[in-house]
């Protein structure tokens, strides 16, 4: 299986979870910044390493990492591409589906979104600056 077609699997899990925190976005974070390329629209490439920093360093749902990202489209249309890193992370959208569905996976999750978190940590001071600007989020 392509990593797409991994990616809709994992989406189908995640939009049918019960979880009122909707873990889809973190996994829809995760996904995007890990496979950016020079294709990656600036917006979504940004939004994601948005995504992951208030998840990973400060602890946000996936619904309000959602508002977040909307609030973020209200306020600004046009977004500077980050430098890509020399890594993508250690875990894999292919480790997260090895895991078993439940609270294994739910974890994986997690830790995927913090290997792809740490793959852009060059990236963080000034996500961390953008957020507190554009958001009052410090």
């Amino acid at each position: 299986m392509t990593d797409e077609e991994l990616y809709n699997e994992l989406a189908y899990y995640t939009l049918s979870h019960p979880d009122p925190s909707f873990i889809h976005q973190h996994v829809v974070d995760a996904y995007a910044a890990q496979h950016a390329s020079e294709k990656t629209k600036s917006i979504q490439l940004v939004f994601a390493l948005v995504g992951l920093y208030l998840y990973v360093d400060k602890g946000f749902t996936g619904k309000q990492v959602q508002k977040a990202h909307m609030q973020l489209a209200k306020r600004r249309k046009n977004w500077e591409q980050p430098p890509f890193p020399d890594c993508e992370g250690a875990i894999t959208i292919r480790d997260v589906l090895a895991a078993p569905a439940g609270r294994q996976r739910d974890l994986i999750i997690r830790e995927w979104c913090i290997s792809v978190w740490n793959a852009w940590s060059k990236e963080r001071d000034q996500i961390a600056i953008l957020v507190k600007n554009e958001l009052g989020i410090g």
